[in-house]
């Protein structure tokens, strides 16, 4: 049987969905390799095709397409789940505005390929001064006054009020109130040297992977935990709540049209090349 390359985060959302296939708990499944990192160190391996599957952002996709095509499952999509931006509270113990800044504050982002940078870019529009850090690197950075803002995803966004820090604005909550859409944060990619064949059937692994999980919980949150950070339960299972849903299980239509949404938008911007669209596998 042929083994595929699989690459994905850490992040509890990723874990979940993956646990079975990854430990060999499903009948007649492919066999896969595992590779975990950071999903903006995945965003740039992608650009070297290294892996025949992988986890990344849908703010990298523009630029893999001629490399990939999309899967419809395990992606992470949704509502209510998108990147924040914070910063130490003013002097009245409130969150500060983005104006009061002043000129040229300087971001923490988690990666310039991340949707999180492209929300940012978008809302601001325009091109912000940034400093490049690992995601779980962000919080003490603003909170050290490193920087003055730090954008927030996965697990700081349920942690960072323990450090003192304020959220600016929801990235999120700006793009469903500007678009309608559900926010696309991140997908999984298969190689186009994969046959449509075998890309379908590993769609259908990656589903029946996350299947197991919802009915046999038991049997693979401890690999979930094992990857988490130091994370303790409530904040997992509050990660794995919120990014975990319908999209997880199959992209859809709505999710298509958020998609092909934010790529038109972050053309016009000159974000990304004019013209681009996402090709999902099956769509």
């Amino acid at each position: 049987m042929k083994t595929y390359s699989l690459a994905y985060s850490p992040c509890p959302n990723d874990t979940y969905i993956f646990a079975a296939l990854t430990n060999g708990l499903l009948d007649d499944a492919p066999r896969v390799e595992v590779v975990l990192d950071d999903v903006e160190a995945l965003n740039q391996a992608a650009r070297e095709r290294r892996f025949a599957l992988t986890k990344v952002s849908y703010g990298a996709i523009p630029y893999l397409l001629d490399g990939y095509r999309i899967l419809r499952a395990g992606g992470a999509l949704g509502r209510g789940c998108g990147p924040l931006v914070i910063a130490r509270p003013v002097g009245n113990g409130a969150a500060p505005r983005l104006e009061d800044f002043g000129d040229d504050p300087v971001f923490a982002i988690p990666g310039r390929f991340t949707t999180a940078f492209a929300l940012l870019r978008l809302a601001l529009g325009h091109e912000p001064k940034t400093v490049v850090m690992r995601f779980d690197a962000i919080v003490d950075a603003v909170a050290r006054g490193d920087v003055d803002a730090g954008l927030i995803i996965h697990e700081s966004r349920f942690t960072y009020q323990r450090a003192g820090l304020a959220a600016v604005t929801d990235l999120g909550a700006w793009w469903e109130a500007t678009t309608g859409n559900a926010i696309p944060l991140g997908a999984i990619l298969v190689r186009r040297d994969v046959g449509d064949d075998e890309a379908r059937a590993l769609d259908d692994a990656i589903r029946r992977s996350l299947r197991f999980a919802r009915e046999h919980e038991d049997a693979i949150i401890g690999y979930v935990r094992e990857h988490a950070f130091e994370m303790d339960d409530d904040v997992m299972r509050a990660h794995i709540d919120l990014y975990v849903n319908e999209y997880s299980d199959d992209v859809g239509a709505t999710g298509i049209a958020a998609v092909e949404d934010l790529f038109k938008r972050a053309a016009r911007a000159d974000l990304i090349p004019i013209g681009v669209r996402p090709e999902f596998v099956g769509a």
